[in-house]
């Protein structure tokens, strides 16, 4: 058991060894020493394959990091599995550390989830711990801390541990460039895309505007072009979320 002032030091100087860093390949070799200090001599960071997908017209995504052994990730690519550790998908308003353990004595998870488990444990990866970190154009952004041997991860560690993946990924954030590819919509396209999430119709929204319907459908049409969609409700939405209009009261 290490004492805490012993974890907090290794925590400053953590902190102290990343902070002069400049690439994301030099500060995840920085925590993945951390890491070390608790055992974890394999580690995970990024979004999940299937969900830096989920947004076509994207190309904003996290870089994927990871040390796991050759071995495995050879297997998750025979066996098509589509991330390269057990399957963990925190919810939107998780935020509390995930322990592999509880995740697997889930009665929600699924068979072929706890299978990936179970074949994990088999190379090694039996005791791990999943931190959710903020990311908005993908489901999830995860790190992942997993030990090479059996002495358990204390509350205390996964702390520490979480910390350092929240200072880690604040960091690999303020290297991205978040205006990237991001769809732009002109002030009208974003009046009419506002009336569209409202759930109104291209003659309400002419209406309202005092604009005819046509000159509406070419507004939305352009929009969804951009967002990258053929259904104009799916279309005003994402421009919500990526702040293109103002949210919904």
């Amino acid at each position: 058991m290490k004492r805490q002032l012993e974890v907090d030091c290794a925590v400053g100087l953590f902190q102290d060894q990343i902070r002069g860093k400049t690439s994301v390949d030099q500060m995840f070799k920085e925590i993945a020493v951390f890491a070390q200090y608790f055992d974890c001599g394999w580690v995970a960071y990024g979004a999940p394959t299937h969900a830096q997908n989920m947004r076509r017209n994207s190309r904003i995504k996290l870089p994927k990091l990871l040390t796991y052994p050759e071995v495995w990730q050879e297997h998750c690519v025979e066996r098509g599995y589509d991330t390269l550790e057990p399957s963990i998908k925190p919810g939107p308003l998780q935020w509390s550390p995930l322990t592999w353990a509880d995740v697997y004595k889930d009665p929600n998870i699924g068979h072929r989830e706890r299978r990936i488990f179970d074949e994990a444990k088999e190379f090694g990866l039996r005791i791990g711990v999943t931190i959710p970190l903020p990311w908005p154009w993908a489901s999830s952004a995860t790190m992942s801390f997993v030990q090479t041997g059996t002495s358990g991860l204390s509350d205390s560690a996964i702390a520490s541990l979480q910390l350092a993946a929240f200072v880690f990924h604040i960091k690999v954030v303020e290297r991205l460039d978040l205006s990237a590819d991001l769809p732009s919509l002109t002030a009208r396209q974003k009046e009419c895309m506002s009336w569209v999430r409202e759930g109104k119709s291209s003659w309400d929204i002419g209406a309202i505007l005092g604009i005819s319907p046509n000159t509406v459908d070419y507004h939305v049409k352009i929009a969804m072009k951009r967002m990258g969609t053929a259904n104009r409700m799916v279309a005003a939405k994402e421009a919500e979320q990526l702040g293109l209009i103002e949210p919904a009261i």
